[in-house]
C-alpha cells in the first residue's frame, strides 16, 4: 500500500478528520492547557511548547510512517475539536508495543458526551484496518480513565495485560 505523507480527510454524519494546520494551534493548545484533559495522559496540562512540540509531531508521524493522528473538526461549526489516529511512540514499556500501530485520541472537555469519539474512531479504525491490511493495533488508557476504557471496548478494543508507563 502506498505511504500517504499527509492525513488524508475522513468524514462522519458530524465531524471532518483532517490533517492538522497552524491554524489548529491556539484551541490545540487549550485543550491540552486543560487539567481535565490531562488528567490520566501524563498528569499535567501542557505548556504552549510541549503542545507545538505535539504539534509537529502529527504532521511528521504521516511524513514518515504514512499513518499518524487527524485533527477533528465539527462539519456543522468548523471548530477543531479533538484529535485521534495511530502513532509508534516507541515507548519503553514491557510487553513491548513497538511496531504495532497504537491508536489514542483526545476531545475537547466542550464535546465530551456527544458521541463525538466513538464516531471519529470507528471512523479511524475503519481506515486502519485497510492501511494495516488487518493487523492488529492497540491503545494505552490509565486503568481510572473510564470513558476512555468505554470507548475502547464499544470500539472492538479489550484488555489484554497492564503495564506501567
Amino acid at each position: 500500500m502506498e505511504k500517504l505523507k499527509e492525513a488524508p480527510v475522513l468524514e462522519t454524519a458530524r465531524l471532518k478528520l483532517r490533517a492538522h494546520r497552524l491554524e489548529d494551534f491556539a484551541a490545540c493548545a487549550a485543550m491540552w492547557a486543560d487539567p481535565s484533559v490531562t488528567r490520566y495522559i501524563g498528569g499535567k496540562p501542557l505548556s504552549e511548547e510541549e503542545t507545538w512540540t505535539k504539534l509537529l509531531r502529527y504532521v511528521g508521524h504521516w511524513s514518515v510512517m504514512g499513518f499518524g493522528y487527524w485533527a477533528a473538526e465539527e462539519k456543522e461549526t468548523g471548530h477543531f475539536v479533538g484529535e485521534l489516529g495511530f502513532a509508534e511512540f516507541k515507548r519503553e514499556i514491557q510487553p513491548s508495543i513497538r511496531d504495532t500501530p497504537e491508536a489514542g485520541w483526545i476531545f475537547s472537555p466542550a464535546v465530551h458526551g456527544k458521541g463525538y469519539a466513538t464516531e471519529a474512531l470507528r471512523e479511524v479504525l475503519a481506515w486502519g484496518e485497510t492501511h494495516f491490511a488487518g493487523a492488529r493495533t492497540v491503545c494505552l488508557v490509565h486503568p481510572e480513565n473510564l470513558a476512555s476504557i468505554r470507548l475502547a471496548e464499544k470500539c472492538g478494543y479489550e484488555k489484554v495485560r497492564r503495564t506501567t508507563y
